[in-house]
């Protein structure tokens, strides 16, 4: 497969290594992506937390990432940074996510990293904002302008491993908060031949303007694409328009091990190209439902050693992005560490022992 990228020497790539596709380094090792999602420094700032943002950090973002983050990650044996922004709001009108980190912050951070472009806000879980219109001119001149606003600043940055799209775009699905705008596809017209051709070329048209923004202004990185909701209705055209402007189909997949097998293997069987379960967790809810407050929620480091196996058996898969949080602040109320900046000793003693051995695994293949 020949990536998207035109000049990959010196960054992140992907490739083949002992009958499977992994992320290449720009040593050209292989890798096995294992990252953390959603972090945030305002869950510090509530008021449990912001002594300690006062006083362990001197309110400097540079300090928390450098000093807290970035050590922490290491630690735990995570190697890469998925998608940082968390969310903070969550109702039926208002479902928000954290701002996305500066060129800066991860600068700072000094860790391979994922970024969102924020090309579209089609995300399922998004209740505010207008579809898009992606055949008009506008939806090309704001792709431009994301493209040029963060690429041609991250183009030359040897940590950043590629780019991320929508998270979970509603193609053809909804959620009942956000069924008053639609998909951006009606699915009824999936019954004809001309329907299919139309969302096809309505696809096509969206990863096409979307990859030329990009390669205007970063010819070096890979392209993640959109992050899939994979329990949701995703027709086959989608996947295939996307295939020619994207280096790797990305996933969100929730449910345990059984549903990342049962829905991912499928995709990586019909494609053969590499495939990034970029978000997922499995979380051992308390048996009082809704959560009393202050409590949280905590990660099952068995369910993660599952998943992990079942990834390990897809040679497509080249990586793992946990749900975290890094922070379990009052919205998710799931996290590595609490409010006061406290580990979950349990959780992350088994998670860190997983990113080990797959680790471990990893350089095996170095080898070859």
């Amino acid at each position: 497969m020949k990536t998207t990228q035109q000049d990959a020497k010196g960054h992140y790539t992907v490739g083949k290594r002992g009958g499977r596709w992994w992320v290449l380094t720009p040593e050209r090792e292989p890798m096995f992506s294992i990252g953390l999602n959603h972090i945030d420094s305002a869950t510090l700032r509530y008021e449990e937390g912001i002594a300690i943002w006062r006083e362990k950090y001197g309110n400097s973002q540079k300090r928390w990432l450098t000093e807290s983050v970035a050590p922490n990650l290491r630690q735990w044996r995570f190697n890469t940074v998925g998608w940082v922004q968390e969310v903070v709001t969550r109702d039926d009108k208002n479902h928000r996510h954290s701002r996305n980190f500066t060129f800066e912050e991860y600068q700072w951070l000094g860790m391979p990293y994922c970024h969102l472009l924020p090309f579209s806000e089609v995300h399922q879980w998004e209740v505010e904002t207008r579809l898009p219109d992606v055949r008009g001119k506008g939806f090309e001149e704001w792709c431009d302008y994301v493209a040029r606003d963060q690429c041609a600043r991250f183009r030359d940055d040897a940590e950043l491993i590629g780019y991320f799209y929508s998270d979970c775009p509603t193609w053809v699905h909804v959620r009942k908060d956000n069924a008053w705008r639609g998909p951006l596809f009606d699915p009824d017209r999936l019954s004809t031949p001309a329907g299919r051709k139309e969302l096809g070329e309505l696809a096509t048209r969206y990863y096409k303007v979307t990859h030329d923004a990009i390669r205007r202004y970063d010819p070096h990185h890979l392209i993640l694409g959109d992050r899939y909701e994979a329990q949701a209705p995703l027709p086959e055209e989608v996947v295939r328009a996307a295939m020619p402007y994207v280096d790797v189909l990305s996933f969100q997949c929730f449910g345990g091990p059984k549903a990342v097998r049962e829905k991912l293997t499928p995709w990586a069987a019909l494609t053969k190209r590499p495939i990034l379960l970029a978000d997922s967790s499995v979380c051992l809810e308390p048996h009082v439902r809704p959560l009393p407050p202050g409590a949280d929620r905590h990660q099952d480091g068995a369910g993660y050693r599952k998943t992990m196996e079942v990834l390990q058996a897809i040679p497509e898969c080249i990586g793992f992005h946990l749900c975290g949080a890094y922070m379990a602040n009052r919205v998710r109320r799931c996290g590595l560490l609490d409010r006061q900046d406290r580990p979950d000793a349990k959780p992350l003693q088994a998670i860190t022992e997983v990113n080990r051995r797959i680790v471990e695994w990893t350089e095996t293949f170095g080898k070859l």
